[in-house]
């Protein structure tokens, strides 16, 4: 109650209050420093020079964030899920912090009306507003602390733009789920990475093939290295789903000559790819 008085006293010596308010219904709090906000919202290709000629974005900020999502990710689906094992955790905290996952939440809380960017130097527009979330995130642990990052993070992201049970009933990290996979099935799984370069916007791009049992299994092109290992790991789930003839030439190199029932059993353990594409409705958790 004092801490809002305060807030709302202090907010009266400020100019320039529009920020401030628009932060305010986004976040459901009042910023102490309103520049590292304006500085997770401002995209690399808008970069700005400060002292010295150095220019900076939100990328350090992105960075930071993405370590706090990922503990208070882990820490709200260990406590809500208390009887499943270590590989369902792993798996939910990869849902909750995907990027298509990011990207939605971003969008439902406004950011692509407050990020500010190029478009003729972004070239993969789409991944913003999620980077910009994490960026925010960042902002508000620089600013407020980690218990304020964490509440943020629980009660708005998770409680009011994303079913945590829904999500968590959707295969949708493939990296995951055919790592997993090999590990049970005593089945090597590489990811390599083929090749990097920039496009004509001077974006980064990277080439990774899945390598299984030795055999390439699938190759993926993204903008960055854990996007083209998505990639690459979708189309190696989905070649081992659906090539009998690849199935049985990757079970040759096996250790072990399991039976062909538990053969198909195994391979349809792995995801199927229409799950990963649906969306998700966000749905408020009591």
């Amino acid at each position: 109650m004092f801490n809002k008085l305060y807030e709302k006293i202090r907010l009266l010596r400020i100019r320039d209050k529009e920020p401030y308010f628009s932060l305010y219904k986004l976040l459901g709090f009042y910023p102490d420093s309103i520049e590292i906000y304006q500085l997770a919202l401002l995209h690399k290709s808008s970069s700005v020079e400060r002292e010295k000629g150095k220019r900076v974005n939100n990328e350090r900020l992105e960075f930071l964030g993405d370590a706090i999502l990922d503990a208070v990710a882990a820490d709200t689906v260990y406590h809500e899920f208390k009887n499943k094992r270590e590989g369902f955790l792993t798996n939910t905290r990869a849902k909750l912090v995907q990027r298509e996952t990011l990207n939605r939440v971003a969008l439902e809380l406004g950011l692509d009306k407050m990020v500010v960017f190029n478009p003729r130097g972004s070239s993969h527009k789409s991944h913003i507003y999620g980077n910009a979330l994490e960026a925010l995130i960042g902002a508000i642990y620089i600013d407020k602390g980690y218990d304020q990052a964490r509440s943020f993070i629980q009660n708005v992201l998770f409680k009011k733009h994303i079913n945590i049970h829904n999500l968590a009933r959707k295969e949708v990290n493939f990296k995951s789920a055919l790592i997993e996979w090999g590990q049970k099935n005593k089945i090597t799984i590489d990811f390599d990475l083929l090749e990097s370069f920039t496009d004509k916007n001077n974006n980064p791009i990277f080439q990774t093939q899945v390598m299984v049992a030795g055999v390439q299994a699938g190759v993926g092109i993204g903008f960055s290295k854990k996007e083209s290992q998505q990639e690459a790991a979708k189309m190696a789930v989905r070649r081992l789903r659906s090539d009998k003839e690849f199935q049985h030439s990757i079970l040759e190199k096996r250790d072990d000559n399991p039976s062909a029932q538990t053969v198909n059993g195994n391979f349809e353990e792995l995801p199927e790819e229409e799950n990963v594409n649906e969306s998700d409705k966000p749905k408020n958790n009591q």
